[in-house]
């Protein structure tokens, strides 16, 4: 396919710099246990409490062992859940121990982890555990100290998200050493040990209700101390090598919020004083940034055009440089001073979570792991790009059926992704490949306003969300209808803000789509700013310019309840009633428009769910209803 146009990179200033290839020999040998091919019914794309819809199947976690010896992976598949380990002399996967959220301690002989809901401990050599708390209660992201004498970790039971610390040399009770840190609605569970062990880094809001601040609390004493002042921290914090340095991806508290994008910052562990690093490219924070062995640079995953790759700059600040080129999107990665290699948890178009291996002196990209489930027939989109709205090019990745031809005609999807300054990732995304499967051609499509392509691209959206953004969408439909497959029918669907653009599209495009299945979102900003958990009404604020009472003409202009009158696409609504994020009254009032203008629509609501489904049965029901609904309409 001929689709290629130039993507517009407009202040991206970066010099991608990849490591020479060198022929080094893997150090563990890549491990066998594959599920066997599966067919992309929606049963077994969301059967596991992950759903796997978003490519979450595999290794979850991944932990390198201090001196490179071993990895503790965390696997979620049909076949095969809890800690698994991988060494030096192992050629297939050992179970290790039923848990999640495994950490190593600096010995490199022994992990913590959490089990049914209590923190354990167990060694290398043994799968005899050791329980450290018999309470049953809330913990979450276990870390032990430098010396390994305690374990600091996350518990709601104080009724707020505290840290709280055990001694590993007995199972004493746990002694809470925070106050209030944060709200239990939204844990950001970013702590960091300082090298002595001493004091411990985190993010709270308990200053300010809209800023996540950077906080020292010393571990003796219990005494805390706001460190940050003008930055909003977004990950987790890491301590430079020295413990005299606090690097943290933040946003300054007077610029725009990008949701998860924001700067690397150097914070002065004793000062306070705050230095951005200059590193000409903009950044998304998916963990916490880590630190070479002598302190002068730092490593981080960093989006471009739909991939997340590794990144390096110097810590002083200078030009960002690529690390890796594998393609596909990471969800993680780890590496220790012993261990002379990162260690990557990615996923690709065609393949689950795996645990990959990059040498840290160059070298090519090893899969240590054969774990996630082979899916029938799955296969990499397209990637292209049509031009929109002011002659701007939009990238997407374009799914075709199996035996795809362009001398038959096919009905057509839009997706829209969630998360508005987020991208569609080119990892495994099942939804789209099973409506692939199922004969249509589905457009997913990065619009403006989402990371990735420079951020005059991600600026173009802000106070003018819903709007010109859907006009992208329309431009995808424009486009498909351009193709010779194409049947002429077109819908469009979405979740969180993928659902507030699909309604946005039907009322500001009214010809452009002959279906549309909105799916939890926000149809009213200035209502849902009423009633949003906290961080909806952050986004809705900094998308808007301010709160409603301040700009109301932003509100009016993103408002789509106010535009049912002009749908005349058929709609199928759904949302859950739980919803904290996108308030399930914005589905009510969505509801309620529509029947009061007679259009063709239907809803579905889910008692109990939150904004992120947690039932396996409820998502099959969803994406069932997706598909039926568009079957209806446009075959």
């Amino acid at each position: 396919m001929s689709y290629l146009e130039p993507i517009e990179m407009s202040l991206i200033l970066v010099r991608p710099h990849i490591l020479p290839l060198l022929c080094l020999v893997a150090v563990f040998i890549p491990t066998t246990g594959s599920t066997g091919e599966e067919a992309l019914s929606w049963e077994n794309i969301c059967r596991t409490d992950v759903c796997r819809a978003t490519g979450h199947d595999g290794v979850m976690e991944a932990r390198i062992s201090p001196d490179g010896a071993h990895v503790a992976a965390v696997l979620e598949t049909p076949d095969k859940q809890g800690i698994y380990l991988l060494s030096h002399d192992t050629e297939n996967l050992s179970k290790w121990v039923t848990g999640t959220s495994p950490r190593w301690f600096a010995d490199g002989e022994r992990i913590v982890y959490v089990g049914d809901s209590d923190l354990w401990v167990v060694d290398v050599d043994s799968q005899n555990p050791v329980r450290l708390t018999n309470d049953g209660n809330d913990v979450r992201a276990p870390k032990p100290s430098p010396d390994g004498h305690r374990i600091a970790f996350y518990s709601t039971r104080s009724g707020h998200q505290d840290i709280w610390l055990v001694n590993t040399n007995d199972s004493g009770k746990p002694k809470q050493l925070t106050r209030e840190s944060m709200t239990v609605e939204e844990a950001r569970l970013g702590h960091a040990w300082s090298p002595d062990g001493k004091k411990i880094a985190y993010f709270s809001n308990k200053a300010d209700y809209w800023d996540d601040d950077l906080w020292l609390v010393d571990v003796e004493s219990g005494n805390e101390r706001k460190l940050s002042g003008t930055v909003m921290g977004r990950a987790a914090p890491a301590w430079s090598p020295d413990g005299r340095r606090i690097a943290v991806f933040a946003t300054a508290k007077d610029e725009f919020w990008y949701g998860d994008l924001s700067d690397l910052y150097v914070i002065d562990a004793a000062s306070g004083d705050e230095r951005r690093i200059e590193m000409q490219v903009h950044a998304m924070a998916m963990n916490q940034p880590q630190w070479s062995r002598d302190g002068s640079e730092l490593f981080f995953p960093n989006h471009l055009r739909g991939e997340l790759d590794l990144w390096r700059v110097p810590a002083s600040g200078g030009v960002a440089t690529q690390v890796s080129n594998m393609g596909g999107l990471i969800h993680g990665f780890d590496a220790t001073e012993g261990a002379g290699e990162f260690i990557f948890i990615r996923s690709t178009p065609t393949r689950g979570r795996e645990v990959d291996r990059l040498p840290k002196a160059g070298g090519r990209t090893d899969q240590l792991t054969a774990v996630s489930t082979d899916w029938q027939g799955v296969k990499a989109p397209d990637v292209i790009s049509y031009r929109s709205l002011g002659g701007h090019y939009i990238q997407a990745f374009l799914f075709t059926p199996p035996d795809f031809s362009p001398a038959t005609k096919y009905p057509a999807l839009v997706q829209v992704h969630g998360g508005g300054t987020n991208s569609y990732y080119n990892g495994l995304n099942l939804v789209e490949q099973r409506l692939a499967h199922q004969g249509y051609v589905v457009l997913a499509i990065n619009y403006r306003g989402g990371s990735g392509f420079g951020q005059a691209f991600q600026d173009m959206a802000v106070h003018h969300w819903a709007d010109d953004q859907a006009h992208d969408a329309a431009a995808a439909a424009n486009f498909i209808r351009e193709q010779p497959w194409s049947s002429g029918k077109v819908g469009i669907y979405g979740y969180s803000y993928g659902g507030i653009m699909s309604l946005a599209a039907v009322t500001r495009a009214p010809e452009a789509f002959d279906a549309a299945v909105p799916m939890a979102g926000i149809y009213d900003w200035a209502d849902a700013y009423k009633s949003a958990d906290r961080l909806g009404r952050l986004f809705t604020s900094e998308g808007h310019g301010g709160p409603p009472e301040d700009r109301p003409e932003v509100y009016a202009r993103s408002n789509s309840v106010t535009r049912i009158a002009q749908v005349e696409t058929p709609i199928l609504l759904m949302h859950g009633e739980a919803d904290a994020r996108a308030p399930f009254n914005q589905f009510e009032m969505a509801v309620d428009a529509l029947q009061r203008q007679d259009k063709v629509f239907e809803s579905h609501s889910y008692p109990g769910e939150p904004h992120r489904f947690r039932s396996p049965q409820n998502r099959v029901d969803l994406y069932s209803r997706l598909e039926d609904w568009m079957d209806r309409w446009l075959k």
